[in-house]
């Protein structure tokens, strides 16, 4: 897996208005945002992201993932 295929898997499955991935092929790290997350808590952010991703953290295709999951306004915010 590369960063380039988890980003199009997650973008693929939620629409997002920003996706940065990096990680060594196991270990990943992502900053996801999208409109979807409004008026969620941070677990239901996260397993939206990984409902896109299906089975692949059972089966250890993506080993671990950190994620950072925010809304349009909270990255507007940021930067």
């Amino acid at each position: 897996m590369t960063a380039e295929q988890l980003q199009s898997l997650i973008a693929a499955g939620l629409t997002c208005e920003h996706i940065e991935v990096t990680g060594d092929g196991r270990h990943w790290s992502a900053v996801i945002v999208s409109p979807a997350f409004e008026g969620k808590r941070r677990i239901q952010r996260h397993q939206a992201v990984y409902a896109t991703l299906g089975n692949r953290m059972q089966t250890d295709e993506v080993h671990a993932l950190s994620m950072q999951t925010l809304t349009p306004a909270e990255w507007a915010a940021q930067h």
